[in-house]
């Protein structure tokens, strides 16, 4: 064999060895900034706004949040918690008529405790808590930190803190993480069924009956514009 081929063998050899590396590298990636923007979505954005536009370093961050809560697993809620929860929401919603106020204070407390109950961590650590959930919720996890910001502002609607009408659209956002939360999934169901016992065929038919509501908790909205009151 001459030099000639001895050397091309090695060059190829080499160049083969260097592709594979570059792709274990990629493979190894937690995330890529297209996945990162796909996952997060408004929250890829809010994360590059906080480091003044470096996206490096908010895919840095974004990528750490992956790494501590990905492998977070949803609890289930029992259908007794689910509902306590959804009446609550709906008592602070009708609150909110005649006290914006004390009605953001509880729907903050609200969703600090349903996503304890559903796994995440507790109520006593909101920011762990909250990137946890823009890992799992991005969509809507901006809704819950409205509300909290809201329900810690200090001064009335005329004052330095948040005016009733903020507080209104809070609420809003809010209840979309709330509705996610709250609501089954279908492995929440199957789940449950398998814990108490219930056949295949009330699963078959739960999972039916879901699939034509949208698989959500319905929980009216009570208030509007022209019912809330000033705080």
């Amino acid at each position: 064999m001459s030099t000639g081929v001895i050397i091309a063998l090695i060059v190829i050899v080499a160049a083969v060895a260097l592709v594979a590396a570059v792709l274990t590298l990629l493979a190894r990636r937690p995330q890529g900034g297209r996945s990162l923007q796909r996952r997060f979505g408004p929250e890829y954005d809010r994360a590059v706004a906080r480091h003044d536009g470096d996206t490096r370093a908010a895919e840095a961050d974004l990528t750490e949040r992956v790494k501590r809560h990905g492998s977070l697993r949803q609890q289930p809620l029992e259908p007794a918690a689910r509902e306590q929860f959804a009446a609550r929401w709906a008592a602070a919603q009708e609150r909110f008529v005649d006290s914006p106020r004390e009605a953001v204070a509880e729907a903050d407390r609200l969703l600090g405790e349903l996503a304890g109950a559903r796994g995440y961590p507790d109520t006593g650590r909101y920011e762990e808590q909250l990137e946890a959930l823009s890992v799992h919720h991005a969509h809507h996890v901006h809704g819950y930190r409205r509300v909290h910001g809201a329900a810690h502002a200090s001064g009335g609607a005329t004052g330095n803190g948040t005016g009733t009408e903020e507080m209104r659209e809070a609420m809003l956002e809010a209840r979309a993480l709330f509705e996610d939360l709250v609501s089954p999934s279908r492995k929440d169901d199957v789940r449950h069924r398998a814990d108490t016992g219930t056949d295949g065929a009330e699963v078959a038919a739960d999972n039916s009956d879901a699939a034509r509501s949208g698989n959500r908790t319905h929980v009216p909205w009570t208030f509007n514009r022209r019912h809330a009151k000033g705080s």
